[in-house]
């Protein structure tokens, strides 16, 4: 499980999805984790892009 650290938190990371013609954005940080849905895919690059960037991560993972 190289997703959680040594003290036993989580990375942070963003990961993208399709399912069912919808997308979903899961936006991992320390101790929380939400998951927002969208209709559009470039609605959900946009939020997970700029979730990458407030997290300070090199890239989001794309599922």
């Amino acid at each position: 499980m190289d997703s959680v650290a040594p003290n036993g938190k989580p990375h942070p990371c963003v990961e993208l999805v399709e399912a069912c013609g919808e997308w979903f954005v899961r936006v991992v940080d320390e101790d929380q984790e939400l998951t927002c849905s969208f209709d559009l895919e470039s609605f959900a690059m946009a939020f997970a892009e700029d979730q990458r960037i407030r997290l300070h991560l090199d890239k989001f993972t794309r599922l």
